[in-house]
């Protein structure tokens, strides 16, 4: 049985098909038509942290392959009042498909050895492989037939959102610098792991904003400090002050390049009002990806399920 809890659970020919599903049934969505792929199925959202964007957007797809999902929050106690050997086994043999929302990757993996269908990783504290695909899915729109020569910087620390970004570039051979203070950075082994598996350097990290930024045709931020960080955001907010994308970092940038953030997002922090709400600004249209992608995902899995 397959699971998405990471893009390392893919490869890049895998990778490949999911965003080239997600384009078809996008296109196929705008003009109307909603093939009833799940219909008789039902998805599971069993969500430990608060949502959005992941939420609606899953809800939504399944509704529109003709679907049925439910939302399972914190009053389901999972983890709490049973063990997850109990749990799992019994929640997922009502499910067609698992998508799980939580703090700890390290559950997840648990959950997943006790699974009875395909679970994907709707957001950990590792990974967030649903936020790769549709980052990925956005570029792609946006950068037509210049994707392989496109260059995303990611301004900002090494957390789960960076992670599945640098994986997905990686299998995809898309090159991407990150730029975040020292302290704030990805061990070094794993940017040469990523390097050393598609045979070239386009993985890189640095400190130095204005080699990192220097011709990309993507600028990418996020929070500075994220949910359960908050003890640190002011420590964090003096480390990151140099790092907000503006104006005079987008200067640095290759002309008419474009910003993307994974949302919610705080302007005058990691971003500047005259950034994110200007027309370089793809958050919209990387937001509305969220459905798209997961869409292309889900069909995927389901696929390889049967």
């Amino acid at each position: 049985m397959r699971h998405v809890l990471s893009l390392y659970d893919m490869t890049s020919e895998e990778v490949q098909q999911v965003l080239d599903l997600s384009s078809e049934y996008k296109s196929r969505l705008e003009s109307g038509d909603r093939p009833a792929l799940l219909a008789g199925h039902t998805v599971g959202l069993l969500f430990e942290k608060p949502s959005l964007r992941t939420r609606v957007s899953f809800e939504t797809l399944t509704s529109q392959l003709g679907g049925n999902s439910l939302f399972l929050g914190s009053d389901v106690g999972w983890g709490v009042r049973e063990p997850l050997c109990d749990f799992v086994p019994i929640l997922t043999s009502y499910l067609d498909l698992l998508v799980i929302r939580a703090k700890s990757h390290a559950k997840v993996e648990e959950a997943v050895s006790f699974s009875r269908c395909p679970v994907i990783n709707g957001l950990t504290d590792v990974s967030h492989p649903c936020q790769a695909f549709a980052d990925l899915l956005t570029v792609k729109e946006i950068a037509g037939d210049n994707l392989a020569n496109s260059h995303i910087t990611y301004v900002g620390d090494a957390n789960n959102v960076t992670y599945s970004l640098a994986l997905i570039c990686s299998k995809l051979g898309i090159r991407m610098s990150i730029a975040a203070p020292e302290g704030y950075q990805f061990d070094a082994s794993f940017i040469d792991q990523l390097n050393e598996q598609n045979g070239s350097s386009l993985i890189r990290q640095t400190s130095n904003i204005e080699q990192a930024v220097d011709g990309a045709n993507f600028i990418y931020t996020d929070v500075w400090t994220s949910m359960g960080q908050e003890a640190e955001s002011k420590q964090r907010l003096k480390d990151f002050a140099d790092y907000q994308v503006n104006e005079a970092m987008m200067s640095l940038a290759a002309p008419g390049a474009k910003f993307l953030h994974c949302l919610p997002a705080r302007r005058g922090e990691e971003v500047a009002s005259e950034v994110i709400d200007s027309d370089r600004s793809a958050i919209i249209q990387q937001a509305n990806n969220r459905l798209h992608a997961q869409k292309g995902l889900v069909i995927w899995l389901l696929d390889k399920a049967s």
